[in-house]
């Protein structure tokens, strides 16, 4: 077990946490404490996110655990906390947009295992990883907005506000609309190399030669076998 295996299972760690923090009434929510300690939990997986990567491939610690947890840490991360945003603040997260999320998930889980199966493997994508940034950013701010769905302050005594409701929002369409064309890159992607390899199959069965049937043994004419 390296470092960024144990960044890794850190990140899966901290998802109870958050489910807590976000779902039990043991924290309170008078000034935000609530919604600060979420927040933190969430920037604390998402940083283990980019230095677990790092690292391994810095190190040469690339293994088949590593790569097994990282993508299940982030789903688990993702569609849990959106999980508990549906109770923690439905006004931003309603039900159908976890069930794209999930939806998404399943059907590139399945993709890998067929395509594993099949004996190739889908890496990630770039729009899967654009994809991931952007939903750690609308589960901060639906977190945060439930607390400060506006938050106002002078700067250089000029009035400035910044809607993090609005933020939260545009975040959640932007997360629905990734997930829908990263599902779809996926699927391109393993319906080619499916094709690709079925042709493969089909020009290595017309390369084989067909097999010279058994040349039967001819018996002579007038040949005399002797009488037992």
């Amino acid at each position: 077990m390296n470092l960024p295996n144990w960044l890794t299972i850190s990140r899966i760690s901290s998802v109870p946490l958050l489910v807590c923090v976000l779902t039990s009434n043991q924290f309170s929510s008078t000034h935000g404490e609530k919604e600060l300690l979420a927040s933190a939990v969430v920037v604390f997986a998402a940083i283990t996110d980019r230095l677990d990567g790092y690292l391994a491939r810095k190190r040469g610690q690339i293994t088949r655990i590593g790569m097994l947890l990282d993508p299940l840490a982030d789903k688990l991360l993702i569609v849990s906390a959106l999980i508990a945003l549906m109770q923690f603040n439905p006004r931003i997260v309603s039900a159908w947009v976890v069930i794209v999320v999930i939806a998404r998930e399943l059907l590139v889980t399945e993709l890998r295992m067929v395509g594993a199966a099949e004996g190739f493997t889908i890496q990630a994508r770039d729009l899967g990883k654009w994809k991931m940034a952007v939903q750690v950013v609308a589960v901060i701010a639906a977190i945060l907005d439930h607390r400060w769905p506006i938050v106002r302050s002078l700067v250089g005594g000029f009035p400035l506000s910044l809607n993090i409701g609005l933020i939260a929002i545009a975040a959640i369409w932007t997360m629905v609309l990734l997930s829908v064309a990263s599902a779809a890159d996926y699927f391109f992607i393993f319906w080619t190399k499916i094709d690709q390899a079925h042709k493969q199959q089909q020009r290595s069965i017309h390369a084989v030669p067909p097999r010279r049937a058994t040349a039967l043994t001819k018996v002579k004419s007038g040949q005399r076998f002797p009488l037992r």
